[in-house]
């Protein structure tokens, strides 16, 4: 997720940098919160609420742990990929939507597909640039420049905490740095 921060901070995109993880949100309510409703979709849906895709418009949509989206969804997703058009849950109007998509997971979506749990198609239509980001652990030089930025320029890393910081493992990544 920072790299793909960094990467709409850089880009001329004027829209928001939004972000979804895949797997923190439960499958009966991950349609919802990335298509969005309209008033009266289901029950509860007591007024009209965009989705995670439609607030990227502009901007880049941030689908954190992909190989966790169910089946079902890949085909919706698939779907927005192809036509660059969503409609909400419940809703007719076909809404436009131009944002830039970034994706990450820590699964092996070669072996999903060939398991049947993943789409080719949406691996394909999502796969335009690969990047294989290494353990934090396995890039030691990195975890002090990321860490001042984290703090902030209102901050200051003294010696002893910049070789903590260097000796640990890093099992939870830079979420964990973070």
């Amino acid at each position: 997720e920072v790299l793909a921060q960094g990467l709409h901070q850089a880009s001329k995109r004027s829209g928001r940098f939004v972000a979804i993880n895949c797997a923190a949100i439960p499958e009966n309510l991950l349609e919802s919160e990335l298509f969005g409703y309209e008033k009266g979709a289901f029950t509860g849906a007591s007024k009209t609420t965009p989705g995670k895709i439609e607030s990227a418009h502009g901007g880049t949509l941030m689908l954190d742990e992909i190989g966790d989206l169910p089946l079902a969804l890949q085909a919706k997703l698939l779907r927005f990929l192809q036509e660059r058009k969503i409609e909400r849950l419940g809703g007719r109007v076909e809404i436009p939507v131009d944002a830039r998509i970034v994706c990450a997971t820590h699964q092996d979506l070669k072996r999903q597909i060939a398991e049947g749990r993943f789409r080719e198609d949406l691996y394909y239509r999502l796969n335009l640039i690969e990047l294989h980001l290494p353990a934090l652990r396995d890039r030691p030089d990195d975890i002090l420049p990321l860490a001042r930025s984290f703090l902030g320029a209102a901050h200051r890393l003294d010696d002893d905490a910049a070789e903590a910081l260097q000796g640990h493992d890093w099992p939870g990544n830079v979420r964990e740095l973070k």
